[in-house]
C-alpha cells in the first residue's frame, strides 16, 4: 500500500470558509492540505501534483479580473486531466452543477453546515475509485 501522504489543494475566495474546510480536514483526516484564495494561486502550484482539488465555483471576493473556478478547472484539467476536481458553490442551482460537470469536475458541493461532511463521502469515493482502477490496471498486466 502506498504510503506517501494525499495532498489537498482547498481554493476559496471566502476566507473564513477556507479556513473551516482547511481545520476540518487537519482535525478528521490525514491529508496534507495547502489552501490558496485565488485560482492562480492553486495553479502556479499544480507541480506539487496535489491527489484531490477542492474548488470554489467563483473566486472573485479577493481581487477582481482574477480566474473564476471554471477557468481554474479548465487549466487544471488541461494539467492533469486525472486530477480529481470538486467544486463547491452558494449557489444551488442545476445550471451551475451541470457546467461544472461539463468542464469535467468530479462533483458539485453546494456550500453548506454539513458540506464537509459531503466532501468526505465524494472522496473517500474517489480514493475508493483509484484502487479499484490500480488493482484493475496490475491485473491487466498480468494477463
Amino acid at each position: 500500500m502506498n504510503s506517501k501522504q494525499q495532498t489537498v489543494f482547498l481554493v476559496d475566495d471566502d476566507a473564513v470558509f477556507l479556513k473551516l474546510l482547511a481545520i476540518d480536514f487537519q482535525l478528521q483526516t490525514n491529508f496534507k492540505v495547502l489552501t490558496f484564495e485565488t485560482g492562480e494561486k492553486c495553479i502556479e502550484n499544480l507541480e506539487l501534483q496535489p491527489d484531490l482539488i477542492i474548488l470554489d465555483y467563483h473566486l472573485d471576493g479577493v481581487e477582481k479580473g482574477v480566474k473564476n473556478g471554471i477557468e481554474t478547472l479548465d487549466i487544471i484539467k488541461e494539467f492533469n486531466p486525472l486530477i480529481p476536481v470538486i467544486m463547491l458553490s452558494s449557489q444551488d442551482k442545476i445550471e451551475v452543477a451541470i457546467d461544472c460537470m461539463h468542464h469535467k469536475a468530479y462533483d458539485y458541493i453546494v456550500k453548506s453546515e454539513t458540506s464537509f461532511i459531503r466532501v468526505q463521502t465524494v472522496i473517500q469515493s474517489i480514493f475508493n475509485f483509484k484502487q479499484i482502477e490500480k488493482k484493475l490496471h496490475w491485473y491487466m498486466d498480468r494477463m
